[in-house]
Order: C-alpha cells, then structure tokens, then sequence
C-alpha cells in the first residue's frame, strides 16, 4: 500500500450519497491528515462559501440534485479543483464533465490509492502556480496583446483581465512558455496532467476549446493552432 501525507491541511468536500462510499473515501483521507465536509448534494454551494474547500469529490447521480448543473454552478462561483466520480463511465458524460469545469473524472468502481493519487495529482496542478515558483522573479510573456504573469497566474487581452480556471492557465502556461513550436498533446497531457493521464486525450481537446472560447472572441485572429494529429501551437 502506498503512503500518502498531506503535508499541507487540505478540506475535501465530498458530495456523494452512499454512506458506504462516503466512509471509505473520508476515512482514508482523514488518517492522511485531509479535513473533510460531506453533503449529499443539498446546500452545497452555501457549503462552498463557508467552508472554501480546497477540493470537491462530486458524484453525478445524487438524489436531489443534477450533477453536471451543480458542477456547472461550482465552476462559477469557484476556482476550486474538482474531481467527478461517477458510476457513469461513457466517454460524453466526461466530456460533459470537463465541459462543465471538472478537472479530473473518475469512474467507480475504483481503488482507493488511485483515488487519492489523482487527488495529490489535481492539487498539484491547480493550486496556485505563485507556490511552485516561490522566491523566484515574477515572468510574464506578452502573445500580441495577451498577457501572461506566470507568477501570479494573471491573465490579460487587450488590457481587460481574462479569468481562467488552474488548469486551464497550466495548460495555456505550457503553450505559451513553447510558443512557436507545435507541442504534442501528449506532451500536454503530461505537463499538465500527469503522467497517468497520457491517454486521456479528450481532456486536451475540451481544455483547448474552453481557451479559445475566452481567449478568441469573434473577428480575432485565432490564438491556439491545432496542427492535426500532431498537437497545438501558439505562434511566436
């Protein structure tokens, strides 16, 4: 069994309505030192006010509750990292998913150490790129007129702030810093993702399109290139 410890505190919200499932999930994140607030899909989003998590575990199929709308109303309100896990394994309930502003999706049944190793991958990638880059001098790229500070995770077009989700700045981060060159989506995938998920290339695609829908508002030239079966490329 592999060790995992949250160095830092770290608040789960699991929205989920089997009990058994909630046990299994919270007990092995609390012996890892993980804080976790539980609802079965009520009250959620007046949880996310009080309680900020760090993270929501969301199953799709809750009694009083649709879950892709309430992955939808999450993403609005919040930059939180989330991860479905769903009995729904169909590859359009994912696209929905990551559509709908899931970070990662995982379909049940599933194993505990998979779980919690793609929830250490998802904080990696979503929290705050200022961390990773502690002590080191603010870098920004200019694209025409977009804006990049990759210290502090700003977005600009045309002066007017742009906001993106975590993973959708890592992704445009890791275009942006090989500008120039056509960056497989493979390479992506493990950049952004991990390399766990170097199959998962419906995530590449939806991610590309939910840039180019804040990054390329009609009658601009396009930013993001796609160069078929090779990858995606931001022009120097």
């Amino acid at each position: 069994m592999t060790t995992m410890t949250n160095t830092i505190t770290t608040k789960v919200l699991i929205i989920e309505d089997d009990p058994n499932i909630v046990d299994l999930i919270r007990s092995n994140l609390v012996v890892r030192g993980f804080d976790t607030v539980v609802s079965a899909g009520t009250k959620v989003l007046a949880l996310l006010d009080d309680e900020r998590p760090d993270m929501v575990l969301l199953d799709l199929m809750l009694p009083e509750a649709d879950g892709f709308e309430l992955c939808r109303q999450i993403r609005e309100r919040s930059s939180v990292a989330i991860i479905v896990v769903s009995a729904r394994g169909g590859e359009q309930d994912k696209v929905t998913a990551l559509n709908m502003g899931a970070d990662d999706y995982m379909t049940k049944p599933f194993g505990i150490e998979e779980l919690l190793a793609r929830i250490l991958a998802t904080l990696r990638r979503t929290r705050p790129a200022a961390q990773a880059l502690a002590g080191a001098a603010p870098t920004a790229i200019t694209v025409g007129d977009l804006w990049i500070n990759l210290a502090r995770e700003q977005v600009q077009l045309a002066g007017t702030e742009v906001h993106l989700t975590p993973t959708e700045f890592a992704l445009l981060r890791e275009l942006a810093v090989n500008r120039g060159e056509v960056v497989s989506r493979t390479h992506l995938l493990r950049q952004v993702w991990g390399r766990a998920y170097e199959t998962e290339t419906e995530y590449v695609r939806v991610y590309i399109s939910r840039l180019r829908a804040k990054l390329e508002p009609p009658g601009r030239q396009p930013l993001i290139l796609t160069r078929q079966g090779t990858g995606y490329l931001i022009p120097a």
